[in-house]
Protein backbone atom coordinates (compact mmCIF):
# COMPACT_ATOMS: atom_id res chain seq x y z
CA UNK A 1 0.00 0.00 0.00
CA UNK A 2 1.30 3.44 -0.97
CA UNK A 3 0.24 6.80 0.37
CA UNK A 4 1.34 10.40 0.15
CA UNK A 5 1.14 13.02 2.84
CA UNK A 6 2.92 14.35 5.91
CA UNK A 7 4.56 11.90 8.29
CA UNK A 8 6.20 12.41 11.70
CA UNK A 9 9.34 10.64 10.51
CA UNK A 10 12.83 9.74 11.74
CA UNK A 11 14.94 11.89 9.52
CA UNK A 12 17.78 14.35 9.05
CA UNK A 13 16.79 17.77 7.67
CA UNK A 14 16.81 18.01 3.89
CA UNK A 15 16.74 21.37 2.18
CA UNK A 16 13.44 22.20 0.50
CA UNK A 17 11.31 19.69 2.38
CA UNK A 18 8.42 20.53 4.68
CA UNK A 19 9.82 20.51 8.19
CA UNK A 20 8.31 21.16 11.60
CA UNK A 21 10.78 21.42 14.45
CA UNK A 22 9.41 21.23 17.97
CA UNK A 23 10.29 24.26 20.05
CA UNK A 24 10.44 23.38 23.73
CA UNK A 25 10.72 27.05 24.68
CA UNK A 26 7.10 27.49 23.62
CA UNK A 27 5.89 25.87 26.81
CA UNK A 28 8.93 25.71 29.04
CA UNK A 29 9.15 21.92 28.70
CA UNK A 30 12.85 21.09 28.55
CA UNK A 31 12.93 17.39 27.68
CA UNK A 32 16.35 16.10 26.59
CA UNK A 33 16.91 15.59 22.85
CA UNK A 34 15.83 12.27 21.39
CA UNK A 35 18.59 10.01 20.16
CA UNK A 36 16.56 9.51 16.95
CA UNK A 37 15.71 12.99 15.54
CA UNK A 38 12.29 13.25 13.94
CA UNK A 39 10.22 15.82 12.12
CA UNK A 40 7.25 16.18 9.84
CA UNK A 41 8.18 15.38 6.27
CA UNK A 42 6.17 15.57 3.06
CA UNK A 43 6.50 12.59 0.73
CA UNK A 44 5.31 9.27 -0.60
CA UNK A 45 5.56 6.13 1.51
CA UNK A 46 4.97 2.44 1.07
CA UNK A 47 3.92 -0.24 3.55
CA UNK A 48 5.52 -3.50 2.49
CA UNK A 49 6.07 -6.75 4.39
CA UNK A 50 4.97 -5.13 7.64
CA UNK A 51 7.48 -2.27 7.35
CA UNK A 52 7.41 1.30 6.08
CA UNK A 53 9.63 2.82 3.40
CA UNK A 54 9.94 6.27 1.90
CA UNK A 55 9.81 6.36 -1.90
CA UNK A 56 11.69 8.64 -4.27
CA UNK A 57 10.16 10.35 -7.25
CA UNK A 58 6.43 10.62 -7.82
CA UNK A 59 5.01 7.06 -7.83
CA UNK A 60 1.32 6.24 -7.94
CA UNK A 61 -0.46 6.06 -4.57
CA UNK A 62 -3.53 4.43 -3.06
CA UNK A 63 -4.21 7.27 -0.60
CA UNK A 64 -3.29 10.95 -0.86
CA UNK A 65 -3.12 13.94 1.43
CA UNK A 66 -3.03 12.27 4.84
CA UNK A 67 -1.28 13.04 8.12
CA UNK A 68 0.52 10.12 9.78
CA UNK A 69 2.07 9.64 13.22
CA UNK A 70 3.69 6.65 14.92
CA UNK A 71 1.27 4.51 16.89
CA UNK A 72 0.30 6.36 20.05
CA UNK A 73 1.39 5.14 23.47
CA UNK A 74 -0.57 4.54 26.67
CA UNK A 75 1.92 4.02 29.47
CA UNK A 76 -0.72 3.52 32.16
CA UNK A 77 -3.10 0.92 30.83
CA UNK A 78 -4.65 -2.17 32.45
CA UNK A 79 -5.60 -4.60 29.67
CA UNK A 80 -7.33 -7.28 31.72
CA UNK A 81 -9.17 -4.96 34.11
CA UNK A 82 -12.59 -3.47 33.42
CA UNK A 83 -15.28 -1.68 35.38
CA UNK A 84 -16.30 -4.94 37.08
CA UNK A 85 -12.74 -6.05 37.86
CA UNK A 86 -10.70 -8.79 36.21
CA UNK A 87 -11.46 -9.68 32.59
CA UNK A 88 -10.15 -12.39 30.30
CA UNK A 89 -10.78 -14.05 26.96
CA UNK A 90 -13.00 -12.12 24.58
CA UNK A 91 -13.45 -9.22 27.02
CA UNK A 92 -9.69 -8.74 27.32
CA UNK A 93 -9.32 -8.95 23.56
CA UNK A 94 -12.04 -6.33 23.16
CA UNK A 95 -10.05 -4.00 25.42
CA UNK A 96 -6.98 -4.51 23.26
CA UNK A 97 -9.03 -3.79 20.14
CA UNK A 98 -10.46 -0.60 21.70
CA UNK A 99 -6.94 0.66 22.31
CA UNK A 100 -5.79 -0.32 18.83
CA UNK A 101 -8.75 1.37 17.15
CA UNK A 102 -7.97 4.53 19.12
CA UNK A 103 -4.48 4.51 17.65
CA UNK A 104 -2.67 3.06 20.68
CA UNK A 105 -0.22 0.53 19.28
CA UNK A 106 2.10 0.41 22.30
CA UNK A 107 0.91 0.06 25.89
CA UNK A 108 2.75 -0.31 29.15
CA UNK A 109 0.53 -2.54 31.23
CA UNK A 110 0.66 -0.87 34.62
CA UNK A 111 -0.53 -3.81 36.73
CA UNK A 112 -3.10 -6.48 35.93
CA UNK A 113 -4.64 -9.34 37.91
CA UNK A 114 -4.40 -12.18 35.39
CA UNK A 115 -2.19 -13.07 32.45
CA UNK A 116 -2.48 -10.81 29.42
CA UNK A 117 0.73 -11.95 27.74
CA UNK A 118 -1.24 -13.69 24.98
CA UNK A 119 -2.50 -10.28 23.78
CA UNK A 120 0.98 -8.93 23.13
CA UNK A 121 1.97 -8.72 19.49
CA UNK A 122 -1.03 -10.46 17.94
CA UNK A 123 -1.46 -9.08 14.41
CA UNK A 124 -4.92 -7.78 15.39
CA UNK A 125 -3.87 -6.07 18.64
CA UNK A 126 -0.82 -4.09 19.79
CA UNK A 127 2.50 -4.33 21.63
CA UNK A 128 2.16 -4.66 25.40
CA UNK A 129 5.02 -4.19 27.86
CA UNK A 130 3.92 -5.95 31.04
CA UNK A 131 4.50 -5.05 34.69
CA UNK A 132 2.88 -8.15 36.19
CA UNK A 133 0.58 -7.56 39.16
CA UNK A 134 0.39 -4.54 41.42
CA UNK A 135 2.42 -4.93 44.62
CA UNK A 136 0.79 -3.66 47.83
CA UNK A 137 0.22 -4.49 51.49
CA UNK A 138 -2.74 -6.34 52.98
CA UNK A 139 -5.91 -4.23 52.82
CA UNK A 140 -4.00 -1.31 51.30
CA UNK A 141 -5.28 -1.51 47.73
CA UNK A 142 -8.32 -2.62 45.74
CA UNK A 143 -9.33 -6.04 47.02
CA UNK A 144 -8.04 -8.92 44.91
CA UNK A 145 -5.94 -6.81 42.57
CA UNK A 146 -2.47 -6.89 44.10
CA UNK A 147 0.15 -9.28 45.34
CA UNK A 148 0.12 -8.48 49.05
CA UNK A 149 3.42 -8.55 50.89
CA UNK A 150 5.43 -7.04 53.74
CA UNK A 151 8.38 -4.67 53.92
CA UNK A 152 10.67 -7.62 54.64
CA UNK A 153 9.54 -9.51 51.53
CA UNK A 154 9.13 -6.52 49.21
CA UNK A 155 12.53 -6.81 47.45
CA UNK A 156 11.99 -10.51 46.68
CA UNK A 157 8.48 -9.86 45.37
CA UNK A 158 9.68 -6.98 43.20
CA UNK A 159 12.40 -9.17 41.75
CA UNK A 160 9.87 -11.92 41.03
CA UNK A 161 7.52 -9.52 39.25
CA UNK A 162 10.46 -8.04 37.33
CA UNK A 163 11.22 -11.49 35.94
CA UNK A 164 7.52 -12.20 35.27
CA UNK A 165 6.93 -9.01 33.30
CA UNK A 166 8.65 -7.44 30.31
CA UNK A 167 10.67 -4.60 31.71
CA UNK A 168 8.48 -3.06 34.41
CA UNK A 169 7.34 -3.49 38.02
CA UNK A 170 4.30 -1.67 39.46
CA UNK A 171 4.23 -0.75 43.16
CA UNK A 172 1.41 0.93 45.08
CA UNK A 173 3.21 3.62 47.09
CA UNK A 174 0.25 5.10 48.99
CA UNK A 175 -3.38 4.29 49.68
CA UNK A 176 -6.00 5.04 52.29
CA UNK A 177 -5.37 3.25 55.60
CA UNK A 178 -8.94 2.47 56.70
CA UNK A 179 -7.77 0.95 59.98
CA UNK A 180 -7.62 4.46 61.46
CA UNK A 181 -11.34 5.06 61.15
CA UNK A 182 -12.31 8.72 60.82
CA UNK A 183 -8.62 9.67 60.89
CA UNK A 184 -7.85 7.50 57.85
CA UNK A 185 -5.79 9.23 55.21
CA UNK A 186 -3.56 8.54 52.23
CA UNK A 187 -0.44 7.07 53.82
CA UNK A 188 2.74 5.47 52.46
CA UNK A 189 2.77 1.68 52.35
CA UNK A 190 6.49 1.01 52.57
CA UNK A 191 9.54 1.56 54.68
CA UNK A 192 11.94 3.57 52.52
CA UNK A 193 14.84 1.14 53.00
CA UNK A 194 12.65 -1.78 51.92
CA UNK A 195 11.54 0.12 48.84
CA UNK A 196 15.11 1.11 48.06
CA UNK A 197 16.21 -2.54 48.22
CA UNK A 198 13.25 -3.49 46.05
CA UNK A 199 14.19 -0.96 43.38
CA UNK A 200 17.75 -2.31 43.36
CA UNK A 201 16.43 -5.87 43.02
CA UNK A 202 14.15 -4.90 40.14
CA UNK A 203 16.94 -3.03 38.37
CA UNK A 204 19.31 -5.96 38.73
CA UNK A 205 16.63 -8.16 37.17
CA UNK A 206 16.48 -5.81 34.18
CA UNK A 207 13.26 -3.96 35.00
CA UNK A 208 12.30 -0.40 35.85
CA UNK A 209 9.91 0.57 38.63
CA UNK A 210 6.81 2.72 38.37
CA UNK A 211 4.67 3.64 41.37
CA UNK A 212 1.15 4.77 42.12
CA UNK A 213 1.19 7.90 44.25
CA UNK A 214 -1.52 10.47 45.01
CA UNK A 215 -0.25 11.83 48.34
CA UNK A 216 2.40 14.23 49.59
CA UNK A 217 3.62 11.81 52.27
CA UNK A 218 5.00 9.09 49.97
CA UNK A 219 7.07 11.28 47.65
CA UNK A 220 10.26 11.77 49.74
CA UNK A 221 10.66 8.01 50.11
CA UNK A 222 10.11 7.44 46.39
CA UNK A 223 12.79 9.95 45.45
CA UNK A 224 15.22 8.47 47.96
CA UNK A 225 14.48 4.94 46.74
CA UNK A 226 15.27 5.90 43.14
CA UNK A 227 12.07 4.83 41.40
CA UNK A 228 11.96 5.38 37.65
CA UNK A 229 8.45 6.72 37.11
CA UNK A 230 5.63 8.15 39.22
CA UNK A 231 1.99 7.71 38.27
CA UNK A 232 -0.28 10.69 39.00
CA UNK A 233 2.22 12.63 41.16
CA UNK A 234 -0.47 14.94 42.52
CA UNK A 235 1.21 15.30 45.92
CA UNK A 236 4.58 16.51 44.63
CA UNK A 237 5.93 19.88 45.71
CA UNK A 238 7.83 22.26 43.44
CA UNK A 239 11.17 21.23 44.97
CA UNK A 240 10.34 17.52 44.69
CA UNK A 241 9.34 17.92 41.06
CA UNK A 242 12.61 19.68 40.33
CA UNK A 243 14.52 16.89 42.09
CA UNK A 244 12.60 14.26 40.12
CA UNK A 245 13.46 16.06 36.89
CA UNK A 246 17.15 16.19 37.83
CA UNK A 247 17.07 12.45 38.62
CA UNK A 248 15.42 11.62 35.27
CA UNK A 249 12.19 10.39 36.88
CA UNK A 250 9.23 10.58 34.50
CA UNK A 251 5.67 11.49 35.49
CA UNK A 252 2.39 10.15 34.10
CA UNK A 253 -0.14 12.89 34.97
CA UNK A 254 -3.34 10.88 34.13
CA UNK A 255 -5.51 13.99 33.87
CA UNK A 256 -8.74 12.07 33.31
CA UNK A 257 -8.22 10.09 36.50
CA UNK A 258 -7.24 13.11 38.57
CA UNK A 259 -10.42 14.82 37.39
CA UNK A 260 -12.28 12.26 39.53
CA UNK A 261 -10.71 13.50 42.78
CA UNK A 262 -13.81 15.57 43.75
CA UNK A 263 -15.89 12.42 43.27
CA UNK A 264 -13.51 10.41 45.49
CA UNK A 265 -13.54 13.16 48.13
CA UNK A 266 -17.34 13.30 48.20
CA UNK A 267 -17.65 9.51 48.49
CA UNK A 268 -15.41 9.46 51.59
CA UNK A 269 -16.60 12.66 53.25
CA UNK A 270 -18.77 11.09 55.97
CA UNK A 271 -16.78 8.01 56.92
CA UNK A 272 -13.26 9.27 56.14
CA UNK A 273 -13.27 13.08 56.49
CA UNK A 274 -9.47 13.45 56.71
CA UNK A 275 -9.00 11.48 53.49
CA UNK A 276 -11.74 13.54 51.87
CA UNK A 277 -9.99 16.76 52.82
CA UNK A 278 -6.70 15.44 51.41
CA UNK A 279 -8.28 14.58 48.05
CA UNK A 280 -9.95 17.99 47.91
CA UNK A 281 -6.67 19.76 48.69
CA UNK A 282 -4.81 17.78 46.03
CA UNK A 283 -7.48 18.65 43.49
CA UNK A 284 -7.51 22.36 44.29
CA UNK A 285 -3.74 22.67 43.87
CA UNK A 286 -3.56 20.45 40.79
CA UNK A 287 -3.22 23.25 38.22
CA UNK A 288 -0.27 24.58 40.21
CA UNK A 289 1.30 21.10 40.31
CA UNK A 290 0.94 20.75 36.55
CA UNK A 291 2.64 24.10 36.04
CA UNK A 292 5.53 22.90 38.21
CA UNK A 293 5.83 19.84 35.94
CA UNK A 294 6.17 22.13 32.94
CA UNK A 295 8.56 24.57 34.63
CA UNK A 296 10.85 21.75 35.80
CA UNK A 297 11.04 20.26 32.31
CA UNK A 298 10.11 16.83 33.60
CA UNK A 299 9.35 14.12 31.04
CA UNK A 300 5.58 13.69 30.90
CA UNK A 301 4.26 10.33 29.72
CA UNK A 302 0.76 9.77 28.27
CA UNK A 303 -1.44 7.45 30.33
CA UNK A 304 -5.19 6.97 30.69
CA UNK A 305 -5.35 4.57 33.68
CA UNK A 306 -7.76 2.61 31.47
CA UNK A 307 -9.52 -0.21 33.31
CA UNK A 308 -11.90 0.54 36.14
CA UNK A 309 -12.89 4.19 36.03
CA UNK A 310 -11.54 4.99 32.55
CA UNK A 311 -12.54 3.38 29.28
CA UNK A 312 -9.96 1.58 27.18
CA UNK A 313 -9.21 3.48 24.00
CA UNK A 314 -9.44 6.99 25.47
CA UNK A 315 -5.90 8.20 24.79
CA UNK A 316 -7.09 10.94 22.44
CA UNK A 317 -9.31 12.40 25.15
CA UNK A 318 -6.45 12.28 27.67
CA UNK A 319 -4.07 14.05 25.30
CA UNK A 320 -6.63 16.72 24.50
CA UNK A 321 -6.73 17.55 28.22
CA UNK A 322 -2.98 18.16 28.07
CA UNK A 323 -3.72 21.46 26.33
CA UNK A 324 -4.79 22.69 29.78
CA UNK A 325 -1.09 22.60 30.73
CA UNK A 326 -0.34 25.14 28.01
CA UNK A 327 1.31 22.63 25.68
CA UNK A 328 0.89 23.17 21.93
CA UNK A 329 -0.67 20.35 19.95
CA UNK A 330 2.59 19.62 18.13
CA UNK A 331 4.38 18.99 21.42
CA UNK A 332 1.56 16.85 22.79
CA UNK A 333 1.78 14.66 19.68
CA UNK A 334 5.54 14.44 20.16
CA UNK A 335 5.16 13.35 23.78
CA UNK A 336 2.39 10.87 22.97
CA UNK A 337 4.36 9.14 20.23
CA UNK A 338 8.11 9.58 19.73
CA UNK A 339 9.14 10.54 23.25
CA UNK A 340 7.06 7.86 24.94
CA UNK A 341 8.29 5.25 22.47
CA UNK A 342 11.92 6.15 23.02
CA UNK A 343 11.41 6.08 26.78
CA UNK A 344 10.03 2.55 26.46
CA UNK A 345 12.70 1.48 23.98
CA UNK A 346 10.39 0.96 20.98
CA UNK A 347 11.06 2.58 17.57
CA UNK A 348 8.91 5.18 15.85
CA UNK A 349 8.52 5.62 12.10
CA UNK A 350 11.68 5.42 10.02
CA UNK A 351 13.06 3.70 6.97
CA UNK A 352 12.46 -0.05 7.24
CA UNK A 353 10.90 0.20 10.70
CA UNK A 354 7.69 -1.65 11.64
CA UNK A 355 4.65 -0.02 10.06
CA UNK A 356 2.93 0.84 13.34
CA UNK A 357 1.15 4.06 12.43
CA UNK A 358 -2.02 6.08 12.71
CA UNK A 359 -3.43 7.93 9.72
CA UNK A 360 -5.69 11.02 9.82
CA UNK A 361 -7.59 12.96 7.19
CA UNK A 362 -6.88 16.23 9.04
CA UNK A 363 -3.80 17.80 10.59
CA UNK A 364 -3.77 17.01 14.34
CA UNK A 365 -1.34 19.89 14.91
CA UNK A 366 -4.13 22.28 13.99
CA UNK A 367 -6.71 20.60 16.23
CA UNK A 368 -5.62 18.09 18.88
CA UNK A 369 -9.12 16.56 18.96
CA UNK A 370 -8.28 15.03 15.56
CA UNK A 371 -6.34 12.38 17.53
CA UNK A 372 -9.72 10.97 18.58
CA UNK A 373 -10.71 10.36 14.94
CA UNK A 374 -8.18 8.01 13.30
CA UNK A 375 -8.87 7.38 9.64
CA UNK A 376 -6.84 4.16 9.52
CA UNK A 377 -4.58 2.29 11.89
CA UNK A 378 -1.78 -0.03 10.81
CA UNK A 379 -0.11 -2.43 13.21
CA UNK A 380 2.87 -4.24 11.70
CA UNK A 381 1.49 -3.26 8.34
CA UNK A 382 -1.97 -4.76 8.92
CA UNK A 383 -4.72 -2.24 8.22
CA UNK A 384 -7.61 -1.53 10.59
CA UNK A 385 -10.35 0.98 9.87
CA UNK A 386 -11.75 2.17 13.23
CA UNK A 387 -15.48 2.46 13.70
CA UNK A 388 -16.39 6.13 14.14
Amino acid sequence: MRFSGRVLWESSPVSGELSHTLNSSTSGLKNPPLSHPHRWVDGTFEIRDGKIFRLAGNPSTDIEGVWVIPGMVDVHCHIGIGKQGETGGDAMLAQAHANRDAGVLLARDCGVIGDNSWINGRPDTLTVLRAGRHIAKHKRYIRGYAIETSDADLPAVMELQARAGTGWVKVVADWIDRSRGADSDLDPLWNTNALKEGVIAAHEAGARVTVHSFSEKAIPGLLEAGVDCIEHGTGMSKDEIEEASARGIAITPTLMQVALFPQFAKAGAVKYPVYSQTMTRLWKRHDETLQHFIDAGILLLPGTDAGGYQDHGSIGRELQLWESMGLPASQIIDLGTWRAREYLGVPGLGEGQPADLVMFSEDPREDISVLQRPMRVYYRGEQRIPQQ
